[in-house]
């Protein structure tokens, strides 16, 4: 079991209504089902729709049962972004 930050941002940040918070996870699956548990309702649809980077690494369309987490990693939820 890893423990590092669950990073949020834009429309992900206001549905948490906290910025981080910690994860216990040996994948980037266990963790966001952690985080749906801890925030039932709209951050649950808003993750559906985010993209994710674990230690500044793009997950892609990997599995994130795939995706394992590391001590003091951190993992970065971003919501679709407007504009370019």
């Amino acid at each position: 079991m890893a423990t590092g930050t669950i990073r949020y941002w834009a429309a992900a940040k206001a549905a948490a209504k906290t910025a981080e918070e910690p994860y216990s996870a040996r994948t980037l699956a266990e963790a966001l089902d952690a985080v749906r548990e801890r925030h039932p309702g709209e951050l649950t649809r808003v993750l559906q729709r985010c993209s994710f980077l674990v230690n500044e690494e793009p997950v892609g369309k990997r599995p994130h049962d795939a995706v394992p987490l590391t001590e003091g990693g951190t993992v970065e939820v971003l919501p679709p972004f407007a504009g370019g």
